[in-house]
């Protein structure tokens, strides 16, 4: 598995972990407030199983974390914030996509700013 993850592009790497995120995240909130009894569990299952897989995956690409936090952070806003629209149908404000806009560029500075 390693090799496979090795030969991606970390760039997509990336993505994947943060749509593993947002989404394993997304359902565990759906299973805590809006199911009871089996589907609970069975959501909240469904939910830890993809958090755990963004956590492999992240764990095992091949780049130094810290080199690429910057984008992951963008990367999570920008994603979480499609989720949020499509799934819990709350589209962001003027506030977020304003304070969005600077996540994302601090984001790219943290990432691909190379002071000399």
């Amino acid at each position: 598995m390693l090799k496979l993850l090795q030969s991606q592009n970390p760039l997509l790497l990336l993505l994947l972990a943060t749509v593993l995120e947002v989404s394993g995240d997304a359902i565990v909130r759906i299973a805590l407030h809006e199911h009871a009894g089996a589907a609970r569990i069975a959501l909240w299952l469904a939910g830890a199983v993809l958090l755990a897989g963004y956590g492999t995956l992240l764990n095992l690409a091949p780049f130094e974390f810290g080199s690429v936090v910057g984008l992951y952070i963008a990367t999570l806003f920008v994603v979480w914030q499609i989720i949020n629209a499509a799934i819990f149908r709350t589209p962001p404000n003027f506030a977020i996509v304003v304070g969005g806009t600077l996540v994302v560029l601090g984001g790219l500075i943290i990432t691909f700013w190379k002071p000399a």
